[in-house]
């Protein structure tokens, strides 16, 4: 019974990350008019669903929401990489991941000298991953 709460608090925070990510990405696009490029969008693809997905795991508890959450964040994830090496210049230009409207280079915003969209997509996507690999072995025992 203990480790159940342990689990279910995992699978709510990873929700409340999802959540703040979902909202924090509307907010940019809506209030703040920053356009998505195209990484962007795929990001938004994986990590919307989440929100949904996530709680139907909570009421009642069900560890099993691990295997409906898990495929989505770690392609998300994947693409988060991928968009924050090419804004940070690792990945060349070139390979051209965004043909039309904004490029996926740009960035759109910069706080603190380094913190830019696609890290806080690296870091919630991660953050949800590790939650929901850590709900997978403290539900199991």
């Amino acid at each position: 019974m203990h480790n159940e709460i342990k689990a279910w608090t995992l699978i709510f925070a990873a929700w409340l990350v999802a959540s703040i990510s979902t909202l924090g990405a509307l907010f940019f696009g809506e209030i703040m008019q920053i356009p998505p490029c195209v990484l962007c969008w795929y990001q938004r693809i994986f990590m919307f669903p989440l929100v949904l997905i996530l709680p139907i795991g909570l009421f009642p508890f069900d560890r099993k929401v691990v295997r409906y959450a898990l495929p989505l964040a770690v392609p998300g994830w994947l693409f988060a990489v991928f968009h924050m090496l090419l804004v940070a210049g690792v990945i060349p230009e070139s390979i051209k991941p965004c043909t039309q409207g904004v490029p996926c280079s740009q960035q759109m915003i910069e706080w603190f000298g380094f913190v830019t969209i696609p890290l806080l997509s690296v870091v919630a996507f991660s953050t949800v991953i590790a939650l929901l690999v850590l709900t997978f072995f403290r539900s199991s025992k």
